[in-house]
């Protein structure tokens, strides 16, 4: 089989949507193995690159997988009868990231201890603003940042509770301060400094890892019930993310650009990569602009020949489970590079 690479005419093909086969190798047969270890990577082939119903039955068997092997399973283990989690080594086995990792990982939102984690959640991780912190007690409104913020709204959304009023108010929270409608005593110089992403631990300066994960939540809202304030944050959004050169980070940032940018991981958590902003761009609805051309080269030069990324970033050591292995070829960066790739008008095969 033939494959053609994207290279200098790339930006024109984007525009004129000419059809492209870019992968080195067949890398499905590999994401559609049974694999007790990594049960998610299948459901998600299935559903989002192979476009299955998710009530086919080998959609419903691959989630029902999810919850009886692999690291979702061991992830409940750990859970208290309250809900929650008590961090043994530090803040990715707290009870936030739980809820964010369950999500990812695509735990049923139908699960009794999944809902009563997010519960847990609910009623002990949001702010006086009404935004999430991921730290408790005590909820003070200045603990509020753009990424643990977005963070936990899209994993609520992702586990069943998008229209509760809570998940609501902190997505509420979110959209003002982008666009500017807080009041001013609701920004504070350490956390959330100001709109446009503004933020005390970028020095004040406007953060991409938070606007990254700020859109991708609002990429969630379908266009028909998008507010004019929730299109006017989109709009900042992706023309901050697009007013810099996005294959290089170059974001506004007091010391050296972070390496994370470049080392494609999963799962992530505040931090972001350019594969995953790539993918909130191309989500909203960007994927044939001709400013991603360079990063669309940069993560199809990461593959191997045979049409799989490695795993360069982990969390491994850190959560209550690891999660494959690093420097080795991953199926969780191979999904999402695809499913970018995809979206985006790729032919992949």
């Amino acid at each position: 089989m033939a494959f053609t690479k994207v290279g200098a005419e790339m930006s024109k093909s984007i525009r004129l949507g000419v059809n492209r086969r870019i992968l080195n190798g067949d890398p499905f047969p590999w994401l559609l193995e049974e694999d007790p270890g990594n049960p998610s990577i299948k459901f998600f082939t299935l559903r989002d690159l192979l476009d299955k119903p998710e009530d086919a039955p080998e959609v419903r068997r691959a989630r029902k997988a999810i919850l009886t092997s692999g690291p979702v399973p061991q992830i409940l283990a750990a859970q208290k009868p309250e809900g929650n989690w008590i961090p043994q080594g530090g803040k990715y086995q707290s009870t936030p990231a739980q809820i964010i990792f369950l999500a990812e990982l695509g735990a049923d939102p139908r699960d009794k201890r999944v809902r009563k984690g997010c519960q847990y959640l609910l009623n002990n991780f949001i702010g006086t603003n009404h935004a999430f912190i991921y730290f408790s007690p005590p909820p003070l409104a200045r603990k509020a940042v753009h990424c643990d913020n977005a963070l936990l709204v899209y994993a609520l959304f992702r586990l069943g509770f998008s229209e509760d009023q809570r998940v609501r108010s902190a997505l509420e929270w979110q959209i003002r301060a982008i666009v500017g409608t807080l009041p001013a005593d609701q920004y504070y110089r350490s956390t959330t400094a100001g709109p446009k992403f503004a933020c005390g631990i970028n020095r004040g300066q406007p953060c991409a890892w938070g606007a990254t994960k700020a859109m991708r939540t609002l990429a969630m809202i379908p266009k028909n019930k998008r507010t004019p304030a929730m299109r006017q944050a989109i709009k900042m959004g992706a023309d901050f993310l697009f007013g810099h050169d996005l294959s290089r980070a170059n974001f506004p940032f007091t010391e050296r650009i972070s390496s994370h940018w470049f080392k494609f991981g999963f799962p992530l958590n505040y931090w972001s990569d350019i594969l995953e902003t790539a993918d909130v761009l191309v989500e909203l609805g960007y994927g044939n602009d001709p400013r991603l051309a360079k990063v669309f080269q940069l993560i199809l030069d990461k593959q191997d020949d045979q049409g799989r990324w490695m795993l360069e970033n982990s969390l491994n050591g850190k959560m209550w489970v690891d999660i494959e292995n690093k420097k080795q070829p991953s199926k969780w960066i191979t999904l999402r590079a695809i499913r970018v790739l995809k979206q985006a008008g790729f032919s992949l095969m």
